[in-house]
């Protein structure tokens, strides 16, 4: 039997502070008395305690894309920003389309150890939006994969994605769409609006989003199949969302922490950092998505942790690969806007960022209550901290973050994953 104390910590930030007890990866109680004894004691210095992160959308660039990320740096800047599961989205290379690369990514993760790796499986064969993949196979692969996306792209064909829906409900699946008609999109670097005009960057108009939006709420509604929106960007999107769900269909969104808080008046630097897929937007937009988030129009708070090399950034605007960094900055950023904010409290965050999340990919070890007898995945949250990013101390591999400089003041202390400390920061 191995056992960790966690002592003078929160749960939920609510409370007096207490003793939690871990034995064989499991919560054994939650006020464990003075004289409680462990194998290791991890001191809580009167830290929240939350369940474990959990991300539905990252990009870890394994296989093919190590230059970048790969499956041990990326699961280590999991850890270090309080996640203890991730799902791997399928464009790499080569694209996640089969049960061997499923695999192969969920093996490799599992042997690092320090977050679970989950891959999400292509929807269509290379990304290729045509012909769809062995959804079944995938599903009862090792890797159990649970998700379907060709993110990055949209499944912008019609009659595929009635397929895909209709498939994905006989294998109990979660269909997740990149939500993007290309035909609008073409030459597109920025959001369409005035900034972009001033600047001479092509235009991302919000309806190329909107558009996809409102046909696979009706796809989902029909054909009963479970579909998730990527990175939600516009008020129209979320107006569209908070409809479909009033029909009845089994849809869900995600917002970014970048949409969260960064809009497209950073586009006057030019920088190739702030461009990412779908563009950063208006204000208007950002305000309608906190809304949303708070009110549950938008369900969860998903990274889109996208790295890139320097020489993949370090260029024209219209020429950078969109993406940025997410996973060591999301919880701070959520905390700064919502917690520090007045606007929610630690539960609710427990919420957006691991309890529906867990509950979205069906995941039952993950985003569960604080409590004796639950799977003892944790986050440790300080949440008078305050720390002003700098890449170059990140465990990514690259350093493409938007919020060089920022400053916040909330920052993650510890992360345990089924009892054992995968992350142990300055506690101070």
């Amino acid at each position: 039997m191995t056992s960790l104390l966690i002592t003078n910590v929160r749960p939920y930030g609510e409370g007096e502070p207490v003793n939690v007890l871990v034995e064989n990866g499991v919560i054994a109680s939650v006020n464990a008395g003075a004289d409680a004894q462990a194998d290791s004691t991890l001191d809580g210095k009167g830290a929240v305690l939350l369940p474990g992160l959990v991300d539905m959308h990252v990009h870890l660039r394994y296989p093919g894309g190590e230059d970048a990320e790969t499956i041990e740096t990326g699961s280590r800047a999991a850890a270090r920003g309080g996640f203890t599961a991730v799902f791997a989205m399928a464009n790499t290379t080569p694209v996640n389309d089969s049960p061997v690369i499923s695999e192969a990514i969920w093996h490799k993760g599992q042997q690092v150890g320090l977050c679970d790796v989950h891959p999400v499986g292509a929807v269509t064969k290379g990304l290729e939006g045509e012909t769809l993949t062995e959804f079944g196979l995938m599903a009862r692969s090792d890797a159990k994969v649970r998700m379907f996306s060709d993110d990055g792209k949209c499944v912008d064909n019609p009659r595929v994605m009635r397929r895909a829906i209709e498939y994905a409900r006989g294998t109990d699946v979660l269909l997740a769409q990149h939500c993007e008609e290309p035909r609008l999109t073409e030459g597109a670097s920025a959001h369409e609006g005035e900034n972009a005009g001033r600047l001479g960057l092509g235009g991302w108009p919000r309806v190329a989003e909107e558009s996809i939006v409102a046909r696979d709420i009706l796809l989902a509604r029909d054909y009963h199949g479970r579909v998730h929106f990527c990175h939600a960007s516009t008020a129209g999107s979320v107006e569209l969302i908070a409809w479909g769900k009033q029909q009845g269909a089994d849809i869900t969104a995600e917002v970014t922490p970048h949409h969260l808080l960064l809009s497209d008046d950073l586009l006057d630097t030019y920088d190739g950092t702030y461009r990412v897929n779908p563009p950063l937007r208006e204000e208007t937009d950002v305000e309608a998505l906190r809304r949303a988030l708070l009110d549950g129009t938008v369900d969860v708070v998903a990274t889109d942790h996208a790295p890139h090399t320097p020489e993949d950034k370090a260029c024209e605007f219209e020429l950078a690969r969109p993406g940025m960094l997410g996973l060591e900055t999301s919880l701070a950023i959520i905390a700064e806007i919502f917690v520090k904010g007045g606007l929610a409290d630690w539960r609710w965050v427990a919420k957006v960022m691991s309890e529906r999340p867990a509950e979205i990919t069906r995941l039952a070890d993950q985003g569960r209550p604080i409590a004796e007898g639950e799977p003892a995945n944790l986050t440790l949250v300080n949440e008078d901290d305050t720390w002003a990013v700098d890449e170059a101390g990140f465990a990514s591999k690259s350093s493409n973050t938007p919020y060089r400089g920022h400053t916040f003041s909330t920052r993650v202390a510890a992360t345990v994953l089924r009892g054992e400390v995968t992350f142990a920061g300055d506690r101070r």
